[in-house]
């Protein structure tokens, strides 16, 4: 194709769209290949929280890459065992970063046509893995409990648009508490823990290498009015052919709307991110102080934050209860009009 076909999507099933980071069209698209007897690789967090590619064969593996991870992967044999794979006659859905998917292109040195289906993540940079690892343990520390659970964007207490990480803590006798922080979101916002080479990445534009772009789609109310209920949009471009059909294919299990490129770019498309003029003062500091100071200088860390968004997730979810009961509600008076319609056509054709 000379150019994408664009589309917005959200996936027909809200849980998925709430597991998922945007619009769940990941999901859709990887449960075919897998009815099909393909096989899935993704980013996916080990026990230690660390990012890591995997390999999945079915619903269960696959759901583990499901939702954000905003730390670099560590592809390992991920390479070596697509080439496995594809060498066997199996198809194979492999989904990264465009540089992740370059490389693979560039590994492999051969098309395998129809077999590999690639699907490149729009990213504004690659996040550096030591200062996730350095985070999550001042968490454990600040906190006095082992990691158990980890949210990089908490959908379901702040919404789509909200970027809130929230991690649980637990203890061996049971007890557990919940932490929501913007303090990682806030380091990797700033752009400061990204890999240098990543502001002069040469995949920033509309073209991809990828049979499939997906992403964020901010900006959707621009591009789509009245398409956003805040649980998560996904932007979808179109790139071959074989995407076209894979899509068509999955569309029974979305709801799309097609959009013009004009009104869905965003700086991922454009052009890489600008190297900040604090990331050597950064770096500088992450070496020499501890990552209390680092949560307080760069990551706008205070005690009142963190009781800030525990009073905006209930907030949150009182909103999305009331939602729910006029949703309810609404369905219940429509059932009764049917049900008294019904009666009144029973009565009138009773002699």
């Amino acid at each position: 194709m000379e150019n994408p076909l664009v589309y917005a999507v959200k996936h027909k099933e809200e849980s998925v769209r709430m597991a998922s980071r945007s619009g769940g069209i990941f999901t859709a698209i990887s449960d075919i290949v897998l009815r099909e007897g393909g096989v899935v690789y993704g980013c996916a967090l080990d026990r230690k929280f660390r990012a890591s590619h995997i390999r999945a064969e079915t619903k269960e593996e696959r759901d583990r890459m499901r939702g954000s991870k905003y730390v670099q992967s560590d592809m390992a044999d991920t390479m070596k065992n697509i080439r496995k794979d594809l060498e066997a006659g199996r198809r194979v859905l492999f989904s990264g970063t465009s540089c992740q998917v370059a490389g693979l292109y560039s590994f492999l040195g051969k098309d395998y046509g129809e077999l590999l289906f690639c699907m490149d993540i729009l990213c504004q940079g690659v996040p550096s893995p030591l200062v996730w690892e350095r985070y999550l343990q001042w968490q454990q520390e600040l906190n006095g409990m082992e990691c158990t659970d980890v949210n990089f964007r908490n959908k379901k207490d702040f919404g789509w648009e909200a970027s809130v990480e929230t991690l649980t803590f637990g203890r061996a006798d049971g007890s557990e508490k919940t932490v929501h922080s913007q303090v990682f979101r806030n380091l990797f916002g700033s752009h400061r823990i990204i890999r240098e080479s990543c502001y002069q990445c040469p995949y920033k534009e509309i073209t991809h290498q990828s049979d499939m772009t997906v992403g964020d789609f901010w900006g959707i109310d621009r591009a789509a009015p009245g398409f956003d209920d805040n649980c998560g949009v996904s932007l979808v471009l179109v790139n071959t052919k074989r995407a076209a059909e894979l899509f068509d294919a999955a569309k029974e299990e979305l709801d799309y709307v097609p959009c013009r490129i004009e009104d869905s770019m965003q700086t991922a498309l454009k052009k890489p991110v600008l190297r900040p003029e604090g990331r050597d003062e950064f770096w500088r500091d992450f070496r020499e102080h501890d990552f209390y100071y680092i949560a307080e200088k760069y990551g706008h860390y205070n005690e009142e934050s963190g009781a800030k968004l525990d009073r905006i997730a209930r907030r949150y979810k009182n909103r999305n209860k009331w939602v729910l009961v006029k949703k309810v509600y609404r369905r219940l008076k429509q059932c009764g009009k049917r049900i008294f319609n019904l009666s009144k056509k029973s009565s009138a054709s009773k002699p």
